[in-house]
């Protein structure tokens, strides 16, 4: 684990999901479980509220909250790699979606693949707990609006 991540742990990470996001984007719950030297695992609790309609089982969770999931953890992981929170913004989200995901705990983990001085990319991969098999990816490129 590098000194940042040490520094910026897992109460920080939280307590950051609270504090810089929208309420909608609090409302997934997403919680942080463990944080390295080049990224983050998070899990997206269970919510049929995040399932999209149709179909008379318990449904598959919607492509726009593991989308939304990526880009939150993505930000709160470069700000655990970064020892701070950096403002920024997203500049390219990528998903792409290789199975269903049954509502349920989600596993999100969180890859820092750059993490400059204005720009940073990461990807993320989605995984039912418990489940193994990898169900969606995620890039997400992002432009820091300060040093």
């Amino acid at each position: 684990m590098n000194d940042h991540a040490v520094d910026f742990g897992i109460d920080k990470m939280a307590a950051l999901l609270g504090q810089v996001f929208a309420p909608w984007v609090q409302d997934l719950g997403l919680r942080p479980v463990s944080a390295a030297a080049h990224g983050a695992r998070f899990v997206l609790p269970g919510n049929a509220r995040l399932a999209r309609g149709g179909g008379d089982g318990p449904g598959v969770v919607c492509g726009q909250a593991l989308a939304s999931a990526a880009d939150t953890a993505s930000v709160v992981t470069l700000a655990s790699l970064n020892g701070r929170f950096r403002n920024c913004t997203t500049v390219d989200l990528t998903v792409h979606f290789l199975r269903p995901l049954p509502v349920g705990d989600i596993e999100v983990d969180v890859e820092a693949l750059s993490n400059g001085r204005r720009m940073a990319t990461t990807r993320v991969e989605f995984r039912a707990v418990g489940g193994g098999k990898l169900a969606a990816t995620a890039t997400c490129a992002f432009a820091y609006l300060e040093d």
